[in-house]
């Protein structure tokens, strides 16, 4: 499959509907994805990126129906990540002296991924190549989010090719956020944003100030995974500018796992606590042992609390809540605050487990948290309530 997104552009990537685990299993893709590469002909001919390994063979070949390979003059490599790098190998064996843009640290990486030593020219910001009647202009995105990231933008057609940034895993034959679905695609936006680039915010809203101060007209942005933005495309600009400013909503997340039901019960009173304050309020509750990881990160977030409970087990606290308190941690929240809660039989350590652990994790402890001795009776819970109420 092959489209034209215009006179100079086609696009020549791979829509993945099967997918529905990235970075291993780090992360869910419900709506699987796509790898976009694009195809840019003016007197000179540009090929803006690859697919990942597996599809390498059926891309090349593919790529074969749309053009003769010799005829390509120059590759892009935005990102050296195997998702987006993986068919070099494949197109380089048909065409080993292609010369390959990409910044100083995306050939590093690209030799330690594929030990071959191919015709890399590397570019910084500022640098262009003239193709004909057009020029690209390379922009350094670097820890965006790899050291290697870059974008390149194409004058006269003012296209942004943005690769990771402002794209979404979300497969689609559509391919226009005029076309799909708008509540799908900023969902996997905004899931996409929260669970990969989060740690870099301060630098998306450095490179995205940095960007428009160039003045460079943008009719549409060209991510490396799913849809293309053609209708007003600096929506997408802006809601990453909102997103990187330590965002949140009127939210409050509670996350748990439970043994026997009684931190459960505890979480669901701390709601009706919070609610009968705030009837505004959003509140919405997972078990971390049910739900998926990189949904519960993506409300957590969207929030301004985080509550995070656990049964006492082993002097610790249940293997899920660890795990994704560890997420948490490395992700690096800003300006978001959090407390504890559990149920616990005897030694009754997980709260102050969890209340450390989101204090690493840079949240801001409302209190010392709540726990409960076994399975929480009447006035157990009317305290949790209570707990729920002093929270909202």
């Amino acid at each position: 499959m092959s489209f034209r997104i215009n006179d100079a552009v086609t696009w020549v990537g791979k829509i993945d509907w099967d997918l529905r685990t990235f970075h291993g299993e780090e992360y869910s893709t419900h709506k699987g994805s796509s790898y976009n590469s694009y195809l840019v002909r003016d007197e000179k001919t540009v090929l803006i990126d690859t697919v990942w390994q597996p599809f390498s063979k059926e891309f090349v070949a593919n790529l074969k129906k749309e053009i003769d390979l010799n005829k390509i003059d120059y590759i892009i490599a935005n990102h050296s990540e195997i998702d987006h790098s993986g068919s070099l190998p494949e197109l380089m064996k048909e065409i080993p002296n292609t010369p390959i843009y990409c910044t100083k640290n995306g050939a590093k990486v690209l030799k330690a991924h594929y030990h071959e030593d191919w015709n890399f020219v590397e570019v910084k910001t500022g640098d262009t190549l003239e193709i004909g009647k057009n020029k690209l202009i390379f922009v350094e995105a670097k820890m965006l989010h790899w050291p290697d990231s870059m974008f390149t933008y194409l004058s006269g057609e003012n296209i942004l090719f943005s690769n990771d940034a402002f794209g979404q895993h979300y497969a689609s034959e559509l391919m226009y956020n005029d076309k799909v679905d708008s509540a799908e695609l900023f969902q996997e936006a905004i899931k996409y944003y929260a669970n990969i680039l989060t740690p870099f915010s301060p630098l998306v809203v450095k490179k995205i100030e940095e960007v428009l101060s160039f003045n460079l007209p943008v009719d549409m942005i060209c991510p490396g995974h799913g849809i293309i933005w053609r209708e007003n495309p600096l929506e997408i600009v802006n809601k990453y500018m909102d997103w990187a400013k330590n965002y949140k909503e009127n939210q409050v997340t509670i996350i748990y796992d439970t043994m026997w039901n009684a931190t459960r019960r505890m979480a669901e009173e701390i709601a009706e606590g919070l609610k009968s304050v705030d009837k505004d309020v959003v509140i919405k509750i997972f078990n971390s042992s049910k739900n998926d990881k990189n949904d519960i990160i993506t409300e957590v977030f969207k929030s301004k609390v985080v509550l995070v409970g656990s049964s006492a087990i082993n002097k610790g606290i249940l293997s899920s809540t660890a795990a994704i308190l560890e997420m948490i941690k490395g992700l690096g929240f800003k300006d978001k605050q959090a407390a504890a809660f559990g149920s616990y039989g005897w030694s009754g350590e997980s709260v102050k487990i969890i209340t450390e652990e989101l204090n690493k994790a840079g949240f801001e402890i409302i209190n010392q948290g709540i726990r409960e001795l076994w399975n929480p009776d009447e006035a157990a819970l009317e305290r949790c309530r209570d707990f729920g109420k002093s929270i909202g």
